[in-house]
């Protein structure tokens, strides 16, 4: 290997592990700041004597088998029904119009004042409908919900004291997970939604730092969106879009750890794919439009610091991506080449901090939440290796947004997965997916990944550096493990209908594939 090529490779190693040890060492700034403000969280305002007008948002997109639980669920809240207008913002085209038209015109005749707003043209997606819906609401609130939540009755009753003070413009309530045990899938996903809403949101919020509505599950104050310049579907994140442009206003969020409204995981990893896609290429677009306007604002150094980490947070994808690739070449330039390395990689030893500032961060979450948290957090390395493997699909949107390369707002299927005994395979949106052929590719490549990175195991055994295997055997579990969900909803059924007796096969594959 030419010296060029060498300090290259270490260069770029260099850069990609040090910007991961700022976003992991930044766990450790979060905890702090979780467990330094940690009394605030339980100081409430009094009760509202005078209920204001509110209006629920109910923004909608071809979500057949959950609509219906959520206008039930909107329409349960407790709150004055003369006080409460409900808009179904349905841009559907298939059967979940017919399904909400049905239970628009069922609380109608209960004297319910709810509308159903249908755009033929769906122009700006979310953003869209709820631009759309903002024109005519009447509310001096505005709560949203997405398809995949269920409003708690006293959602009203425990969010709008907090607008007292004429400075809140958005209160965001904690997700909570109808089926967090339903698959290893779901427990990872919540594991990481925990971190977020438990620690980070309430630290960031109590010690005085941006934080961002998560698009759902939360209520705004009308005067605040349109001052802040109303939605605006130039970002596929419209929720982190309007949360900064208000703060940079100068309104103020409050945020509820102990108020929860609970939701629906993405059950397969197709739909977990494209809403991770969606997170972090709209989170790059926002960052881009955001980012010089924060740095301009005249606000507290600190604000803009932890700003500019909670909008480039995604940019840990491609470090993971490029420190993955490169690592087998690493390892054979410390052993395989005359030059004398020795500082280098005993300065990179010290990255490996920034991993116990994530294992932090997530064990108070799960300890603040679950009494069987030390059983939960036996599932840490396997979470952190899927997030890993992740590190492909989520670059590629990250690339996507540094580039502007427009794409539609693609939505998470929902199947009203409640229970273990329910099931998705056999549901229209899961069997009418157009983008298979896509994640089948991308599935095979990820399956490479983890063939790579069993590679590096074996070179690194090699040489003995037994250091470098335990990363090296997450980053090849984390590619496994995302390339088998990839392919298991695609292949199996593939070849169970091309082979539907199977008589060719042994006994013991015959039942693996009847149980998938």
């Amino acid at each position: 290997m030419s010296t060029v090529l060498e300090y290259s490779v270490l260069s770029v190693y260099f850069v990609a592990l040090f910007i991961l040890l700022i976003f992991g060492a930044h766990g450790f700034v979060m905890v702090y700041y979780y467990k330094k403000h940690r009394g605030l969280n339980g100081l409430r305002p009094k009760p509202i004597k005078r209920p204001p007008r509110v209006t629920v948002q109910l923004p909608i997109y071809n979500e057949y088998y959950v609509v219906e639980r959520l206008i039930r669920a909107a329409c349960r809240m407790d709150y004055p029904r003369e006080r409460l207008e409900i808009q179904v913002l349905d841009d559907s085209t298939d059967e979940t119009l017919n399904v909400t038209q049905r239970c628009v015109a069922e609380y109608r005749a209960k004297g319910f004042d709810i509308h159903l707003l249908h755009r033929e043209d769906r122009q700006g997606y979310k953003a869209g409908a709820l631009r759309a819906g903002l024109e005519t609401a009447t509310g001096e609130f505005i709560a949203i919900f997405d398809a995949d939540f269920i409003p708690p009755r006293d959602f009203l009753t425990r969010t709008l004291p907090y607008f007292a003070d004429k400075k809140i413009g958005m209160v965001q309530t904690r997700w909570g997970h109808i089926n967090r045990d339903y698959s290893i899938l779901t427990r990872l996903q919540a594991i990481g939604l925990d971190g977020h809403f438990v620690i980070e949101q309430a630290a960031r919020n109590n010690a005085g730092f941006f934080i961002n509505f998560n698009g759902t599950a939360g209520i705004w104050r009308k005067a605040c969106i349109l001052d802040a310049g109303n939605w605006s579907d130039d970002t596929l994140t419209e929720d982190l879009d309007l949360s900064y442009r208000a703060q940079l206003r100068g309104w103020q969020f409050k945020f509820l750890p102990d108020t929860v409204c609970d939701a629906e995981l993405p059950a397969e990893l197709g739909g977990l794919r494209s809403q991770q896609f969606r997170w972090s290429k709209g989170a790059l677009e926002t960052t881009k439009k955001i980012l010089p306007q924060l740095w301009r604002k005249k606000l507290p150094f600190s604000v803009k610091l932890q700003g500019t980490v909670h909008l480039t947070n995604n940019l840990a994808f491609p470090c993971i991506l490029i420190a993955g690739l490169l690592n087998p070449f690493v390892v054979f330039i410390k052993n395989g080449v005359t030059t004398n390395h020795g500082f280098y990689f005993t300065v990179i030893s010290v990255f490996t901090l920034a991993f116990f500032g994530s294992f932090l961060m997530y064990l108070h979450s799960q300890k603040a939440l679950y009494p069987d948290w030390r059983r939960r957090m036996l599932g840490f390395p396997v979470f952190m290796a899927a997030n890993m493997g992740l590190a492909w699909n989520n670059t590629r949107a990250i690339t996507q947004g540094l580039f502007n390369r427009k794409s539609e707002f693609t939505r998470t299927p929902k199947y009203r997965i409640e229970s273990n005994a329910d099931q998705y395979r056999s549901k229209i949106y899961f069997n009418a997916d157009k983008r298979r052929r896509r994640r089948t590719a991308t599935g095979i490549f990820e399956v490479l990944l983890a063939a790579y990175s069993f590679a590096g195991i074996g070179l690194s055994l090699y040489y003995t550096e037994l250091a470098a295997i335990p990363f090296q055997a997450l980053y090849c579990f984390g590619y496994g493990f995302i390339g088998y969900h990839s392919l298991k909803d695609i292949v199996w059924p593939q070849i169970k209908a091309r082979f539907p007796h199977e008589v060719w096969l042994p006994r013991r594959v015959k039942g693996a594939l009847q149980s998938h």
